[in-house]
């Protein structure tokens, strides 16, 4: 048993790092194709929201054919697509055909990224303890490789286009050959709580609920699944707000130069990694609701010295505690709607990460909304509400179904 749930969980670690170098391929390329296709940045902005559209589509086909057939299918073939859809934007000559490259693209990343969560959390209840933070944060591993690849290929003098197809090319190739290792089927639904029982906050203590009838259950489960929804929207709203905003907030607010800050969003996305790379051994220590609850909490501190913070040194700091309490939020909101019902894993989680991506890209719009208003710094401050309104919400998590400890895998080096 154990070989073949490491062997899965490698693959699942693999397909991560592929979906964020897929789209950071993308992210690193975008200026080369806006020259290319002649667009303003204004034109660009509103072609990037086809994008988000696109992926959120993806997400609700995905998760639902997830549960249907299973991620050994969904998984590989949306990696396949993933891979062949990345030249498109390269392709693009003009704004109509720019714009049918993004939606395509987004929908088949969007498929990817929620069908490889839905079995990051099969993995995870096979192995009965967190492992999920960790996960994402290969995801942010891939980012790093689509930099260091576009920058050798840049300084090679090759086309944007000839990168994105050999990147997609590639990755097609890793996607194929990962696929065998992967679980074969949906854990059957009786291994979960949903249904007959409230569930069990990992490390918490919480006590096993009672029983309830299947349709009550349901009703409760599908309740719970929102609220953990609406959670993700707010963690990722703050989340897609550090991204456009923190550089911005150095050098506009506090003087800085261009170049001291971009260290604004590495601090950020630096503190991000760490914290994720540090989360499954906290949950496994102190419970999922703790990762969610004290980390918001922390995000909070952070951003409101971010906010009102004077010097450099303040901001920096702020803005790696706003990092390091956002790592561990969304992978537990992730794990928590896959583990309220396995058998619907792959649709609770395109719900989640659904609205969750509605939130990572109308977070920048947002603030941008509230800068004509108040200063920029002073927009955060909505930021630091929503991180203390994720905080006190963290409870939901208490009745969420998480992973059984199970002694004979929680043991392994694995």
């Amino acid at each position: 048993m154990e070989r073949p749930l490491f062997g899965a969980r490698v693959a699942t670690y693999v397909y991560f790092v592929l979906c964020g170098t897929l789209m950071g391929a993308w992210v690193v390329h975008i200026p080369a194709v806006e020259e290319r296709v002649g667009v303003s940045h204004a034109t660009l902005g509103g072609l990037l929201v086809l994008l988000g559209l696109g992926a959120f589509a993806g997400m609700q086909v995905a998760g639902p054919l997830t549960d249907r057939l299973g991620a050994r299918v969904v998984v590989p073939a949306t990696g396949v697509l993933c891979g062949a859809a990345l030249v498109l934007p390269g392709l693009a000559h003009d704004p109509w055909t720019l714009a049918g490259a993004l939606l395509v693209f987004g929908f088949c990343n969007g498929g990817l990224d929620v069908s490889m969560n839905a079995h990051a959390v099969h993995v995870e209840k096979a192995y009965g303890r967190p492992v999920m933070s960790g996960f994402h944060a290969t995801f942010s591993v891939g980012g790093v490789l689509a930099a260091l690849v576009a920058a050798g290929a840049t300084a090679a003098g090759a086309e944007p286009v000839v990168t994105l197809a050999g990147v997609g090319a590639v990755s097609i190739v890793i996607a194929l050959a990962s696929a065998r290792v992967l679980m074969p089927a949906t854990p059957a639904a009786e291994e979960t709580g949903a249904g007959e029982t409230g569930g069990r906050e990992t490390g918490g203590g919480e006590a096993v609920g009672e029983k309830t009838s299947p349709a009550s259950a349901r009703r409760a489960t599908a309740g719970r699944v929102w609220l953990l929804a609406v959670l993700a929207l707010m963690v990722m709203l703050c989340e897609g707000a550090a991204n456009d905003w923190s550089a911005l907030h150095l050098k506009d607010v506090l003087g800085a130069s261009t170049s001291t800050a971009a260290f604004g969003y590495g601090t950020f996305a630096a503190a991000m990694t760490i914290g994720r790379l540090l989360a499954d051994r906290l949950a496994a220590r102190f419970g999922s609701m703790a990762i969610l609850r004290y980390g918001a909490a922390m995000a909070g501190v952070g951003i409101t010295l971010v906010a009102f913070g004077p010097w450099l040194w303040t901001a920096f700091a702020g803005w790696a505690l706003f990092g390091l309490g956002l790592s561990g939020c969304v992978p537990q909101l992730f794990s928590a709607a896959g583990h309220a019902d396995p058998a619907a894993a792959g649709a609770n989680v395109s719900r989640v990460a659904g609205l969750g991506y509605v939130g990572m890209l109308a977070g920048p719009a947002v603030i941008g909304w509230l800068t004509h208003v108040v200063a920029l710094n002073h927009a955060f401050v909505l930021l630091t509400l929503l991180c203390v309104t994720t905080a006190v919400g963290a409870g939901v998590l208490r009745t969420a179904s998480t992973p059984s400890p199970r002694s004979e895998l929680a043991d392994t080096g694995h």
